[in-house]
């Protein structure tokens, strides 16, 4: 287990490979954990680095930095101890707002993005996100496979403030409207099953750099429940060229059929 010290408390994070720097940040059930195999995928061309935010995994509770600001600050000061640059940022659900709220904040740091389940406003979030607890959640959320229970074996250490805090957050600001004027690319990915977070549909106006892929036998951990095709999708987007709209990938055969 890797850990850093950020105020005398413990951020625990892990590492794989070598080259440009790729940030997998956990949603609201769960921790770094499940995102093992697409750290494993990217690491023959990447360094993968997968953190656990204040309040899951195995970092410290401190219910003072639960906010998406506070979450956002956990990631520059993340990168700035590791001495990380440029990055392309993968993130899903909770993971996913920080990642556009850090985005937000340090525009000159975010190479391309990948969100992941991710709810573009506070009334696209199902509101027993909002009232269960982390158990319960992992009930709701979980295909229940071996590899979903191996994967979300963490979801218990969760504090449920931290959850809620984070849509506290979302109701009073809608990150993604901000985060959609920098034009930094940026793929919406979707499990068509989620029963957590409503997919947008028309009535949103994605920017030009921004791609939205629908992955029909998904719930709400693509990467677990159709894991060969995520990082499939996942390896694609991370090879576009710096500044390429994620709207190429609509050129690919295989991601024709559920597009935006």
């Amino acid at each position: 287990m890797s850990v850093i010290l950020l105020d005398s408390s413990i951020v625990h994070y892990e590492v794989l490979g070598r080259g440009r720097p790729v940030i997998f940040v956990h949603g609201w059930v769960g921790s770094w954990r499940y995102w093992i195999n697409a750290m494993q995928v990217t690491s023959t061309s990447y360094r993968a680095y997968a953190l656990d935010l204040w309040g899951f995994g195995e970092t410290t509770h401190n219910t003072l930095n639960y906010s998406l600001e506070q979450q956002a600050s956990l990631l520059d000061r993340f990168l700035h101890e590791m001495g990380i640059g440029k990055i392309a940022l993968v993130g899903h659900g909770l993971g996913a707002l920080v990642g556009m709220t850090f985005a937000t904040r340090f525009p000159q740091s975010v190479d391309r993005m990948m969100a992941v389940s991710c709810p573009l406003d506070y009334q696209a979030v199902n509101a027993r996100l909002r009232t269960a607890t982390p158990g319960e959640l992992t009930d709701w959320l979980s295909s229940r496979t071996p590899e979903a229970t191996s994967a979300l074996s963490d979801a218990s250490k969760a504090d449920a403030k931290a959850i809620v805090d984070s849509l506290v957050g979302l109701q009073a600001n809608n990150v993604y409207n901000s985060f959609r004027t920098l034009n930094i690319p940026c793929l919406l990915v979707y499990g068509d099953k989620d029963p957590a977070i409503v997919i947008p549909d028309g009535e949103y106006s994605l920017s030009t750099m921004t791609h939205q892929v629908e992955m029909e036998n998904s719930g709400h951990f693509p990467m677990i429940d159709e894991t060969t095709r995520f990082n499939r999708l996942l390896t694609d987007f991370l090879a576009l060229d710096s500044g390429l709209s994620p709207r190429e990938l609509q050129m690919k055969e295989e991601w024709r059929r559920r597009v935006r």
